[in-house]
C-alpha cells in the first residue's frame, strides 16, 4: 500500500519524474481519460476517448480471445484406472478454451496491479456517451449509445427516460425504428449469453467444474453505487455531468445512520457528515480535557519508538517528518515496569476507550465495535528539511480499501485493512505548524473539508472510499495524536489490546488485595 502510495505521489510531480508504465492498457487508459473529461463536462473530449477506448476494447478481445486458444491443462482423470476417450478429451479442451474466453470479459476490465474488474465496465462507455452526446447536441448518437446500454440493462429507468426523451427531440426529424444499437454490442451480447449457456450445460452435463463469475450481472440493473446521472430532461438535468454522490463503497447492506448520543457530558458537538461535506463524518471537541493531554504527551516522551506501528520506518510517508509511536500494551508495560506512571498509562487505556464508545454511539451501529488497531503516533518537522515543501504528511488514502484516484474507485482487496470500519484520530496538542487534516474527493485533489488539531478534538468517519483523507505536511513542532481503527468483525479484534484487557483486568484485581487477585499483571505483559 505504501508503495502504491508513493506512485500516485511521483505521477502528480509532472516535469521532475519520467514515469513509464510498462503495465498500462491502451483502452483502460482512454476510459478513465473519457471519464475525467467527462467529469470536468469536456464532453467533446470525452466522447473522442470513450469512443477509442471502444475500439481499443474491441481489438483487445479479439487478442484475449486468440491466446486462449492454446495447450491447456487436463486435471482429475485416473489415466490408470479410467480411459479418456478421444470425445471427452476433445470436450474437456473445448471448454477449457470456452471459460478462458468467457474470462476475458473480466480480464479487460481490470486495471494492471488490480485484483477487481471495474464493475459494468463495458455498458458503462455506452452509458458515459449516451449523456455527452446530449450535451454536444447528437441526438441520435445519444439515442444510439442508450439503445445499446440497454442491451445490458433494458430495466435501468434513468436510461429508458432519456431514451424516451431523446426521442422526442428527434421526432418528425428521422425515422426513430432506423436508429438501433450498436453492432459490436448486440455481438458481443449475444456472444457472452451463448457462451455462458454452453458452460452452464457442460458443468450440469459433462461434470465440467465451472461457476458463472458474479463479477458482472450482465442483465440485471445497477446497483445505486454504480449509477450514472442521466437526466437529460430540460431543467431537471443533473447540470455537472458528475457521479450522483461519489460512490460510497465498502459499506454494504449495512444502514448508515449518525446523531446518536455522544455518552459524555463533557463532549462537544462540533459538525457532522453535512456539515464536514462528506457522508459519515463527525469532528467534536472537550473528548479529553487540557489535563488529559499533557498527561498524555508525558507519557508520549517516554514511551514512543522512531518507526513503530511503521515497520520501522522513521519516515514512512515523508522524508521531511519523523514518526515516532506506540501502543496501549507497551503503554501498559512500561507503566508497569515504573518507567512511565502507570496511571498515564491507564489513561492511554480509557481515553481509547471513551472513544470506542462514543464512535459506536454517535453513528448507531446496531453491532458492537471492536479495535481494531490502537496507535499514539507522533510526527516531528525535521529542521532544516521545511523550505518550499509540497508534499503531506499522510498522502490521501482510505483505510479499508486502495484509492484509484485515476478510475474513481477504491479497491476492497488486500493489501488494504479491508476489514476495518470506522476510524477516529483523537489530538492531543496543536502548538505546530501544518499538519492540518484533509478530507477529499475519489480523485484526492479536490479537498472537501480541512481540521486543524488541537488538544481534545476528535474526527471520526466510516473507513471506506467514501472518505478519502490525509494529513498536510508539519513544518514545525511535533503533532500527536491517539489513532483509532475499528471493525464490526470480531475475528478482527487487535491482539494487543485483548492483552490490555487482560492486564487492566488483572490490575484492577491486583489493587483489590492478595485475597481476590486472580491474573497476575507481570504474566499477561
Amino acid at each position: 500500500m505504501e508503495v502504491q502510495q508513493d506512485l500516485e505521489n511521483y505521477k502528480t510531480m509532472a516535469g521532475k519524474v519520467d514515469l513509464v508504465d510498462r503495465e498500462a492498457r491502451q483502452h483502460l487508459e482512454d476510459y478513465l481519460a473519457g471519464v475525467r473529461h467527462y467529469d470536468q463536462e469536456e464532453y467533446p473530449l470525452a466522447i473522442h476517448f470513450l469512443e477509442r477506448a471502444l475500439e481499443g476494447y474491441s481489438t483487445a478481445d479479439v487478442e484475449c480471445r486468440v491466446l486462449c486458444e492454446g495447450p491447456q491443462r487436463f486435471e482429475g482423470y485416473e489415466y490408470l484406472d479410467y480411459k479418456v476417450t478421444l470425445y471427452e478429451a476433445i470436450a474437456d479442451h473445448y471448454m477449457q478454451v470456452l471459460a478462458c474466453q468467457h474470462e476475458c470479459v473480466r480480464e479487460l476490465a481490470t486495471r494492471p496491479g488490480r485484483l477487481s474488474p471495474i464493475d459494468n465496465y463495458l455498458p458503462l462507455h455506452y452509458d458515459f456517451l449516451q449523456f455527452a452526446y446530449y450535451r454536444v447536441g447528437d441526438y441520435m448518437q445519444a439515442l444510439e449509445c442508450a439503445r445499446s446500454y440497454l442491451l445490458f440493462h433494458p430495466d435501468d429507468e434513468d436510461v429508458l427516460d432519456n431514451e424516451s426523451y431523446y426521442g422526442s427531440l428527434l421526432e418528425g426529424l428521422v425515422d426513430l425504428s432506423s436508429i438501433k444499437p450498436r453492432e459490436y454490442a448486440v455481438m458481443f451480447l449475444r456472444r457472452h449469453k451463448l457462451e455462458a449457456h454452453l458452460l452452464q450445460t457442460a458443468a450440469a452435463g459433462l461434470g465440467f467444474s465451472y461457476t458463472e463469475p458474479s463479477y458482472w450481472s450482465i442483465s440485471g440493473s445497477r446497483q445505486d453505487e454504480h449509477r450514472i446521472p442521466s437526466g437529460a430532461h430540460g431543467d431537471q438535468a443533473d447540470g455537472t455531468g458528475q457521479h450522483q454522490g461519489k460512490k460510497s463503497m465498502c459499506k454494504g447492506d449495512r444502514e448508515l445512520r449518525e446523531g446518536g448520543p455522544l455518552l459524555y457530558s463533557d463532549v462537544t458537538f462540533v459538525y457532522n457528515s453535512e456539515q464536514l461535506n462528506g457522508t459519515q463524518r463527525v469532528l467534536l471537541d472537550n473528548v479529553i480535557s487540557e489535563k488529559e493531554c499533557q498527561e498524555l504527551q508525558r507519557i508520549a516522551s517516554g514511551i514512543i519508538l522512531a518507526g513503530d506501528g511503521y515497520r520501522g520506518k522513521t519516515s514512512p510517508h515523508t522524508p521531511n517528518e519523523r514518526f515516532e509511536g506506540a501502543t496501549v500494551l507497551k503503554a501498559l508495560k512500561f507503566g508497569y515496569e515504573g518507567r512511565v506512571p502507570l496511571k498515564s498509562a491507564r489513561l492511554f487505556y480509557d481515553v481509547s476507550e471513551k472513544a470506542r464508545k462514543i464512535v459506536e454511539s454517535y453513528f448507531m451501529l446496531n453491532s458492537t465495535l471492536y479495535f481494531s488497531y490502537t496507535h499514539l503516533v507522533c510526527r516531528t518537522a525535521l529542521p532544516g528539511q521545511q523550505g518550499k515543501r509540497n508534499d503531506l504528511s499522510h498522502p490521501i488514502h482510505a483505510d479499508n480499501c486502495l484509492l484509484d484516484p485515476e478510475a474513481n474507485e477504491c479497491w476492497k482487496e488486500p493489501p488494504a485493512y479491508t476489514f476495518r470500519d470506522y476510524s477516529a484520530l483523537l489530538y492531543m496538542n496543536g502548538d505546530f505548524e501544518g499538519g492540518e487534516f484533509i478530507f477529499t474527493e475519489m480523485d484526492a485533489k479536490t479537498v472537501t473539508a480541512s481540521i486543524k488539531p488541537k488538544c481534545g478534538r476528535m474526527i471520526s468517519f466510516s473507513s471506506g472510499g467514501e472518505n478519502p483523507h490525509g494529513v498536510k505536511a508539519v513544518t514545525k513542532g511535533q503533532r500527536c495524536a491517539v489513532a483509532l481503527w475499528f471493525t464490526l468483525n470480531p475475528l478482527y479484534r487487535e491482539l494487543e489490546r485483548i492483552q490490555a484487557d487482560e492486564v487492566i483486568a488483572a490490575l484492577n484485581q491486583e489493587s483489590l488485595g492478595p485475597s481476590e487477585q486472580g491474573i497476575n499483571p507481570k504474566d499477561e505483559l
